[in-house]
């Protein structure tokens, strides 16, 4: 925390605290920050200049205010039933899981989450004055439903998060998982499936199990597979009802225009931007299988990233690879370090410095 923030009133569970964010370096193998490395096709831009362009003489309007015409194609992307009632969107996967901790959680309130996770989900927590509690994963970061049981039983937290694909091993969750936390939880569940898209066969969803569980959200996002990291789009599906509990706490016209339009040109295009998914899990399970190659310790992945180490100082090996033009992520996980799988150019580089280095 600055000299200047010390001198603020500022309340006394952000003090210490540090702005979340990984670094932004000028480097040409970027494999950080989990994006998609596969810019838009042109097809894809041309729909959404179009869009864009039909949007900009009404900006002087507010924009759609439940931004009901997004939401349905949301659903029917995700299928399984679903329309635009149980579908909310707002400005990425974190501003939804604010909005379910503002109407969820808050002062006097508890969310449990199982780390190593996404780290926003704390930070989240603490911004809304929600008490976070840390909790146990096995040695191989998975879950099992015992350990979820018990922790969840000890605690008693209004919410839990569950990561699937979870970031950041790259590990998924059994659905017998879920459903136990469901059935021990006394408040609400969230799974959060940034990275479902990347999924290996045979990988459930747990879409499957809202029907019948009022209290589940499953959130996803626009940033990862359809490669609109720079549109911030976020989306959650759920229950009727929890999307009217979010719309209580939801800022007015929080969702822009041209977010909107932006997102609804993408989505009609969905099968054309999927089509880097295949490309970008191949890359992925081309860097797990040659860093085993090279003796590392590497976590399996159903996202687009992985997780590898183990090593004496992750930092060291951090710099050395920066050294040589490449960046990877440092999530603060002792022996552990991240990389996101890039395009076929990317991950050579990538693994012929690692190669140097082990």
């Amino acid at each position: 925390m600055t000299a200047g923030l010390a001198g603020l009133p500022i309340r006394d569970e952000l003090r210490g605290h540090t702005p979340y964010g990984a670094p932004q370096l000028q480097v040409s193998v970027r494999l950080n920050t989990n994006e998609n490395a596969y810019s838009l096709p042109d097809e894809v831009v041309a729909a959404m200049e179009r869009a864009l362009a039909a949007t900009l003489r009404d900006l002087n309007r507010y924009p759609e205010r439940e931004a009901v015409a997004l939401r349905a194609g949301l659903a029917a992307y995700l299928g399984h039933g679903l329309d635009a009632s149980r579908v909310w969107a707002a400005n990425g996967s974190n501003e939804v899981q604010q909005q379910l901790l503002q109407a969820f959680g808050g002062p006097g309130r508890t969310a449990l989450g199982f780390t190593p996770a996404y780290s926003m989900h704390p930070l989240i927590s603490t911004a809304t004055g929600t008490g976070w509690i840390d909790g146990r994963r096995s040695a191989d970061f998975g879950l099992t439903v015992s350990d979820v049981v018990a922790q969840v039983r000890e605690h008693r937290p209004d919410v839990v998060f569950l990561c699937s694909p979870n970031n950041p091993t790259g590990t998924s969750l059994p659905l017998d998982v879920v459903s136990a936390v469901l059935d021990e939880a006394p408040g609400m569940v969230v799974v959060d499936e940034a990275y479902a898209e990347f999924r290996r066969p045979g990988t459930p969803s747990a879409l499957e199990l809202l029907p019948g569980h009022q209290r589940l959200v499953v959130t996803r996002t626009m940033s990862k597979a359809f490669a609109l990291a720079g549109v911030r789009l976020g989306y959650l599906a759920a229950d009727p009802a929890v999307v009217e509990a979010v719309q209580l706490v939801r800022l007015p016209y929080h969702l822009s225009a041209l977010t909107q339009a932006a997102a609804s040109a993408a989505l009609a295009h969905a099968d054309v931007l999927l089509d880097t998914v295949e490309a970008v899990k191949h890359q992925r399970d081309r860097i797990v299988a040659t860093l085993r190659d090279y003796g590392l310790t590497v976590a399996d992945s159903d996202a687009n990233f992985v997780l590898f180490g183990q090593f004496r100082d992750q930092k060291a090996v951090w710099q050395a690879l920066l050294t040589r033009d490449v960046l990877v992520r440092d999530v603060g996980l002792p022996g552990w370090l991240r990389v996101s799988a890039g395009t076929p150019a990317e991950t050579d580089v990538f693994l012929a410095a690692m190669k140097e280095l082990v």
